[in-house]
């Protein structure tokens, strides 16, 4: 049994290796075509073909399912036309086992999607969405940063942009009181998070409204503590598809505990995990495929079967992802519909199999 499994692992991860490295190419120039209209300063060829290049581990994240099932359907399609698994089903090995073997191949494949999409992709999207910025921006002497919006309890923050080094430029506070009533206005020309998480806010202007009277204070330098720290400050400045699993839930948090609304981080969250636990499903669809229908097909028949399945579960994901937004439905349920699909489809095909 140990030896069967470990042949059926390595036929399934050498083809879903190969599969990989193909649609990886494919994605990668397509992503480097894509970048071509973007170039700009110092943003050039170079620097399009790195971000290409930086993309890709992300990209591998988005695509494994649909690799696995078409390394799968090719793997054990080869076993199928040598007829392999034949012998090993009257060796005594029922349909059960041996998908419960190719199981395992999903199993270490979901590991590593695990780890790429929570160590290695989301970091190196970011970087490379941070080094096209800033290449791009560099030579017209612009501050790199975003205006944004963000919320700690009664008070709002507006800044005028945030950048990876925390220097915000100017800053309008406004905090409410319990009744949701103004209480008071500030402005600081400048302002900044220092080593020990404290907003630094240069040449501070506060107006205070209280009992029918209005109070101003000014002061060269204040120093204010929020709830805000600088890694979730952070996280704001990233797309939540370069976020991980991690930072996607502290963000959740923040976003919840504010009152603010979380469904586009929750879909991602959710999304990505559903994508995870489907590869565990892929192999044993194509286990159900190649024992079917797909038995006396070539390679290239499998293949378009591969990636016609690969194409509408990936559309599928998409679609309910986006339209859960739209309708304001729960992303726990809607993220995995297609996952769950799949699995029924999967088990309907294997239980069929004699």
């Amino acid at each position: 049994m140990n030896l069967l499994s470990t042949y059926l692992m390595r036929t399934i991860l050498s083809s879903t290796l190969l599969v990989m490295l193909v649609l990886l190419a494919l994605a990668g120039l397509f992503e480097f075509i894509g970048q071509l209209d973007s170039t700009e300063g110092q943003y050039g060829i170079p620097e399009a073909f790195l971000f290409a290049l930086l993309r890709l581990p992300q990209l591998s994240f988005e695509m494994l399912p649909i690799a696995a099932l078409i390394g799968a359907l090719l793997g054990l399609g080869s076993l199928a036309n040598n007829s392999e698994l034949v012998v090993m089903r009257t060796a005594g090995l029922s349909v059960t086992d041996l998908a419960a073997m190719v199981a395992v191949s999903g199993g270490i494949l979901m590991v590593i999607m695990a780890l790429i999409g929570e160590y290695i992709g989301p970091p190196l999207d970011y970087f490379a969405r941070t080094m096209r910025d800033e290449a791009r921006y560099e030579q017209q002497g612009r501050d790199i940063g975003n205006a944004a919006w963000v919320k700690d309890g009664p008070v709002i923050l507006h800044l005028e942009r945030i950048n990876t080094e925390f220097e915000f430029g100017a800053l309008y506070l406004f905090r409410f009181n319990e009744d949701n009533s103004l209480q008071s206005i500030a402005r600081a020309e400048n302002s900044g998070i220092d080593d020990a998480d404290n907003w630094v806010l240069e040449n501070f202007q506060e107006t205070r409204f209280a009992d029918g009277s209005v109070q101003v204070v000014e002061s060269s330098v204040e120093v204010e503590s929020f709830g805000l720290d600088s890694e979730m400050l952070g996280i704001t400045l990233v797309k939540p598809v370069s976020l991980s699993a991690r930072g996607l839930m502290a963000y959740i948090s923040y976003l919840n505990r504010n009152g603010l609304d979380s469904q586009g981080y929750e879909t991602e969250l959710w999304s990505r995990a559903a994508r995870t636990i489907t590869v565990i499903v892929m192999p044993v669809l194509a286990l159900a495929f190649v024992f079917g229908s797909l038995r006396s097909a070539g390679s290239g028949g499998r293949l378009m079967i591969g990636v016609l399945i690969g194409l509408a579960y990936f559309l599928a994901s998409e679609m309910t992802a986006n339209s859960g937004q739209v309708f304001n439905l729960n992303p726990a349920i809607v993220t995995w519909l297609p996952s769950f699909a799949l699995l029924v489809v999967t088990s309907f095909v294997l239980s069929r199999v004699r």
